[in-house]
């Protein structure tokens, strides 16, 4: 096989993440049943694909064109399935979407644990449309010096971007937001900002709508390089026939390198700058760049499982690691002699202390720190630890930190298995072994799943 060039082949298995087995079919016998790694696709598709990277006798491949359907693939699409990057399962019915998911965790806790697995399986998301609380969407064009656009990244393109005006995972409110945003920005003819150049005015949309509630919030980010007044654009989006309620418009601005959405600086065009939402009995507020699940009703599922591993906290102390907006912390904390939680993000941890006191908890505090560098300055120590570090993991550092504190058991949350894994190896390593383990869906029709972990400390 040679790099750049075409093949096709039968789609075997897939691997978390995303990382679909095919073996090649060729006219030439020195290249069929070739072994090629092929992303975005589905068990049993034949699919074209393009070799681009080739290393140490192993290749992998860009798909280009899926030939033949998996027999899985009953279920119906969006009209942007298979142009956008997003929802590569969604082709496939639910039920086949969770065994899938079950299946490819499955193998690889199997293959990181110590001694024979407990895996409890996976448990579904209670909706498995219109279920994302939050949508990050970006300017730019669909083709280079096409008309302006506004949505999600082009499969296998840092650039292209594709106006995801019937987006599956979102409601309906969401597709008016982004069609007036759009339409207004090309009226205006307001430029988008250019990676490549780092010119441009127009870089995201932020659009966060809670399910219990039915607040919106909406964040226009932008670079500094062009004065201009969103103030018209509000009047507009409150105009919207919108099922929900516009609680909030920001304009925000960001002149980072970075493709990120930053906050440099907010101003408030209407409203206020966060909505409510409610989980499992408790309110919470959530500003623009707070960290909060985004599956809502999903949410209450993962967290009662998490609820179910913790099992008592009564009159102990419980350090709540990468913290976000506090909820974990919160729904431990009734019960519980003290929760300490850490976050990096400012604002998140200030909408944390704000929503402990809204619920009416007096024993959380949070701290507005790297977790590496925190755990050095808080003098509790702690009974009991909830982990749910972002897509990357532990920190090593932090990771043996956490682990000479002895602590008798640990939950630990994951939304990559493979970083998971990775950190499993080390806390068995230093005498902690996995009781049991399962998935909760917090993404349908995506390859993303969540994990929920229990460990405990062996007896020395």
């Amino acid at each position: 096989m040679k790099k750049g060039e075409t093949y096709t082949g039968r789609v075997q298995h897939v691997d978390f993440p995303n990382k679909a087995v095919v073996f090649t079919e060729s006219e030439n016998p020195e290249d069929n049943g070739q072994k090629v790694i092929v992303k975005n696709s589905i068990p049993g598709q034949k699919v074209r694909f393009m070799v681009n990277k080739k290393r140490g006798g192993k290749c992998e491949g860009r798909l280009l064109q899926v030939l033949e359907n998996a027999p899985s693939e009953t279920a119906d699409r969006c009209k942007h399935f298979g142009t956008c990057g997003g929802c590569v399962y969604q082709s496939v019915q639910y039920e086949e979407q969770l065994k899938m998911k079950e299946a490819q965790v499955h193998k690889l806790l199997s293959e990181a644990v110590d001694g024979e697995l407990n895996f409890e399986g996976i448990i579904g998301s209670p909706c498995q449309e219109a279920y994302r609380n939050k949508m990050e969407f970006s300017f730019g064009d669909e083709v280079k010096g096409g008309e302006l656009a506004l949505g999600l990244h082009k499969r296998n393109s840092m650039y292209d971007i594709v106006t995801v005006d019937g987006c599956k995972i979102v409601d309906e409110d969401y597709h008016k937001i982004l069609t007036a945003v759009l339409e207004y920005c090309r009226k205006k003819e307001l430029p988008y900002y250019h990676k490549m150049t780092h010119e441009g005015y127009l870089r995201h949309l932020l659009v966060r709508k809670a399910v219990k509630t039915q607040q919106i919030l909406v964040d226009v980010v932008t670079t500094t390089q062009i004065e201009f007044d969103m103030a018209e654009l509000a009047g507009i989006l409150r105009e919207l026939p919108l099922s929900g309620t516009l609680t909030g418009f920001l304009h925000t601005r960001n002149d980072s390198v970075a493709d990120v959405v930053k906050n440099e600086g907010t101003t408030v065009l209407y409203g206020r700058d966060y909505i409510e939402e409610e989980l499992l009995g408790l309110t919470f507020k959530i500003t623009a760049f707070s960290f909060f699940q985004t599956n809502s009703l999903g949410a209450e599922v993962l967290y009662s499982k998490a609820r179910e591993y913790v099992g008592t906290t009564k009159d102990k102390v419980v350090f709540d690691l990468y913290s976000g907006t506090g909820t974990i912390a919160q729904i431990l904390a009734p019960v519980a002699k003290k929760v300490i939680g850490v976050e990096i993000v400012e604002e998140a941890v200030a909408a944390a202390a704000e929503n402990a006191e809204r619920n009416g908890l007096d024993n959380c505090e949070f701290i507005a720190d790297d977790v590496l560098k925190a755990l050095d300055n808080i003098t509790d120590r702690p009974d009991f630890i909830m982990l749910d570090p972002p897509r990357d993991g532990i920190h090593p550092k932090a990771l043996e930190k956490i682990i000479d504190y002895g602590v008798d058991s640990m939950v630990y949350i994951s939304c990559k298995p493979t970083s998971l894994a990775r950190d499993l190896a080390v806390l068995q390593q230093r005498g902690y072994k996995v009781i049991k383990s399962c998935c909760v869906d917090m993404f349908p029709n995506t390859v993303h799943v969540e994990t929920v972990c229990l460990l405990s400390r062996k007896a020395q």
